[in-house]
């Protein structure tokens, strides 16, 4: 601390250190003056000044500790720059160096919540109050407010090691609301009943996918993204190990976690529905299911709703879900069957089973009358004709 608490001490026989903040950074500085009373209250008054004239904003670094190296991040060129500024040059660069996925991600949240909320802000004067208070006013959920923070969060990161910045505002740092009560359309399978409606109401190509997807539990991207040279037949397997997304456009992608790249086991009503499939695009190119109308790879999930899976519902008179529902009723029906969660979670392409029991715990089959009596049979046994040996010798 300095004299007295304010931010004014003797460093050495010679000179005296000012403590100051300055665009949110503590900055300390020292004159060279011999630590006298006099001069230490001399000390005192050009802080004074100093603070005096970044309030008002005619402080200018560099004249007033023309030899610090701290002069130069707080050059007039370096403190210019807006948050808009950054953060479209920041976008720009990224495209090089993500997913087509993540990179659409990102441009969706800068251009659409970011700038226009932040962008005036100098890059220097954006704080975590400013940020949170923004934060606080959006009407979204908290994987939104998540998704927001994060891309924020890496860029601000990058705005430090361009020393941009002295420290990044949202280090270490997260704003989230108490969590609303999950939906309860969120998980909404298809009925034993209901799929084969659907399926009646499919043919060709349609049929096979669908019927495939029930029974695989395949995101749609990850469907899309299937070619003939990813089935193991001898195995009975399907490696997954590409996603394709409307933001790929048409170019598939590696899954983006290690966990999403798996072989999947291939129950006999998804190799069924690939034998049917065989017959129509084994021979003609390298994806499993094509659009039958352009007898193309698959482009994504809109042309897949908008072409296929709405007509069907229709035709069906069955409520309609989103294709995604398709994954769920998989998960719903290996789990109540008594499939292992952990099986079921590297099936899906999750790290652990966490999230099974979380969102799927439902189906999980709860104890039932006979539940112990296995673990009994096998260890109670040998401890009861203990005890019985022991009575007989007392």
């Amino acid at each position: 601390m300095g004299r007295g608490g304010r931010g004014v001490r003797a460093v050495s026989d010679t000179s005296i250190e000012i403590t100051f903040m300055y665009r949110g950074v503590r900055c300390r500085e020292r004159i060279t003056l011999k630590p006298t009373a006099t001069n230490l209250k001399k000390a005192e008054q050009h802080k004074a000044a100093i603070e005096h004239a970044i309030s008002i904003g005619t402080f200018d670094y560099a004249v007033t500790f023309p030899g610090s190296a701290r002069a130069a991040k707080f050059a007039p060129e370096a403190s210019r720059e807006t948050v808009n500024g950054f953060l479209t040059r920041w976008l720009a660069a990224k495209e090089k160096h993500v997913a087509s996925s993540t990179f659409d991600g990102y441009r969706k949240l800068v251009t659409l919540r970011l700038i226009p909320a932040l962008g005036d802000t100098m890059m220097v004067d954006l704080k975590r109050k400013a940020v949170r208070d923004w934060l606080d006013t959006l009407e979204v959920s908290n994987k939104t407010l998540s998704n927001i923070q994060s891309c924020l969060r890496s860029a601000l990161n990058d705005a430090t090691e361009e020393e941009l910045i002295e420290l990044n505002p949202l280090a270490g740092w997260t704003y989230s609301r108490k969590a609303a009560p999950p939906k309860e359309d969120d998980v909404d399978p298809f009925s034993p009943e209901e799929q084969q409606a659907v399926l009646a109401a499919l043919s060709g190509q349609a049929r096979n996918m669908m019927q495939f997807a029930l029974w695989t539990g395949l995101r749609t991207s990850e469907l899309v993204a299937l070619d003939w040279g990813d089935i193991d037949w001898l195995r009975e397997e399907a490696m997954v190990s590409r996603a394709m997304t409307q933001a790929g456009k048409g170019k598939a992608e590696t899954t983006k976690t290690a966990a999403g790249r798996r072989s999947v086991k291939l129950l006999r009503p998804a190799l069924e529905a690939l034998k049917a499939q065989k017959a129509l695009t084994f021979l003609a190119d390298a994806e499993v299911f094509q659009n039958p109308r352009t007898l193309e790879r698959w482009t994504g999930d809109g042309p897949i709703r908008k072409t296929m899976w709405v007509p069907a519902m229709k035709k069906a008179g069955v409520r309609y879900r989103r294709p995604y529902q398709t994954r769920h009723t998989y998960a719903s029906m290996m789990l109540s069957a008594g499939e292992h969660p952990m099986w079921v979670a590297k099936q899906m392409g999750h790290s652990d089973w966490t999230m099974i029991a979380r969102v799927y715990g439902k189906w999980i089959p709860q104890a039932d009358k006979l539940a112990g009596t296995k673990a009994e049979a096998i260890f109670a046994a040998g401890l009861a004709d203990e005890i019985s040996s022991q009575r007989a010798s007392q």
